[in-house]
């Protein structure tokens, strides 16, 4: 398999610790060769240019995020407009509540789930308390019938006439369950219901057609499978049917490029999803995405797609054969149309098997109370290590040696 695979050259162009076998690629990716250049690329700028830097020079940093944005738009299934890149996720998502939730008669009401990202719900939360309600009674989260993904049409059914807004994960970050983005997004339309989703777990490892589905507005950050670096910036989606609405959190760069400098008191927005940013671009974070988003448009994100779906049938295949004696349970969806860039297992002592895998050199991700991701990347793992790493896996449970270790996470899991 690993002979055959048209995406086996994009490995070379990461740095890739030959030591370790690293499945955390949906924590944080891989640094590529292409990034390192892109940022060098932009420091040489500043130190050329200086404050000139936002206008001249290979990549104006006055344009930059709208640039980003339009490198972005195929991976989501978007307009070059539709997407920019800017702040991070939660900031993003304080900006689309601020935009989209706007309550009125007995549409007070956000509809999300149980499962979701903590960062997104004390978002929203805190979105809900601004406006003077209660969490408590206007923040509506789906319930899980097995604590690990959600059915459909249990969201459809919360979907009531006291919603105005929903938000929800295009993958669950636990189970990597991708959600029917499509149907949920014509339901709540039937519904008079705006809707927006939370990319994180999903861009750069499936294809999205955002604009197409009709989708409201949605937001991710680019340190997961875009390989953006540590903490880099993030990115928000917003349909062109809504470029009329103000910025709920309005700031410098929510301007028009051309009257920006006016400066005057009055926004005058832009016409685009540059309207939704808050701040200035941070530079040298976003210019880690450029040498990223560069890779992805030459790797193309259904190849992309097509060789994560191979590598994670292949890792459970193999879980199922090697591991069945040691009461490991495969937790994320089987059916490839409902599966995400990860695998998830769950075990009672998932902990200290984490610890035992990390000190046999193979990285995986622990999820609280008893789950281990293992997120096989395109780009730049192979199926040997697949195979590797479920040996390993064996080697640990045979010999017990998981029992030096206490059961209990890290301060980072």
């Amino acid at each position: 398999m690993d002979k055959t695979d048209e995406l086996k050259a994009f490995r070379k162009q990461f740095y890739v610790n030959e030591e370790i076998i690293y499945f955390d690629g949906n924590s944080l990716g891989f640094m590529s060769k292409r990034a390192e250049s892109a940022l060098e690329s932009l420091k040489e700028s500043w130190k050329t240019f200086a404050i000139d830097g936002w206008t001249e020079g290979k990549h104006p940093w006055f344009y930059f995020s709208e640039k980003l944005g339009s490198m972005s738009a195929t991976l989501v299934g978007a307009k070059s407009e539709e997407v920019i890149v800017t702040g991070s996720t939660t900031t993003n998502l304080h900006q689309l509540a601020a935009t989209f939730f706007r309550p009125a008669g007995k549409r007070t009401k956000i509809l999300a789930d149980e499962l979701n990202f903590p960062s997104d719900i004390y978002a929203l939360k805190s979105q809900l308390q601004l406006r003077g309600l209660d969490p408590d009674g206007h923040l509506i989260r789906v319930k899980s019938s097995d604590g690990n993904t959600l059915k459909t049409n249990d969201i459809i059914e919360q979907m009531t006439d006291n919603v105005a807004l929903v938000v929800l994960p295009s993958v669950l970050y636990r189970s990597g369950q991708i959600l029917d983005m499509k149907k949920l997004t014509k339901e709540a339309h039937k519904r008079n219901i705006l809707i927006g989703f939370d990319l994180c777990h999903s861009v750069g490892a499936i294809p999205h057609h955002l604009s197409e589905w009709g989708v409201d507005f949605a937001f991710w950050c680019t340190y997961k499978y875009l390989n953006g670096g540590p903490g880099s910036v993030g990115a928000l989606y917003v349909n062109e049917k809504h470029f009329n609405k103000e910025p709920g959190l309005a700031g410098w760069f929510s301007s028009s490029k051309e009257s920006q400098f006016d400066m005057e008191h009055s926004l005058i927005k832009a016409a685009d999803a540059g309207a939704y940013q808050i701040g200035t671009p941070h530079i040298f974070s976003a210019a880690l995405l450029l040498g990223s988003l560069e890779i992805f448009q030459e790797a193309g994100i259904e190849r992309i797609r097509r060789k994560s779906l191979h590598l994670t049938g292949y890792f459970m295949a193999l879980i199922e054969k090697e591991l069945s004696a040691f009461d490991f349970h495969i937790s994320n969806p089987s059916n490839d149309n409902e599966r995400g860039g990860h695998v998830y297992l769950e075990h009672p002592e998932a902990a200290r098997i984490s610890k035992a895998l990390k000190a046999n050199g193979i990285i995986p991700d622990f999820r609280n109370p008893n789950g281990i991701r293992l997120a096989p990347v395109a780009l730049y793992n192979t199926f040997e290590e697949v195979w590797r790493a479920v040996q390993m896996l064996k080697t640990i449970m045979e010999e017990k040696s998981y029992l030096k270790y206490e059961n209990k996470r890290g301060v980072i899991a």
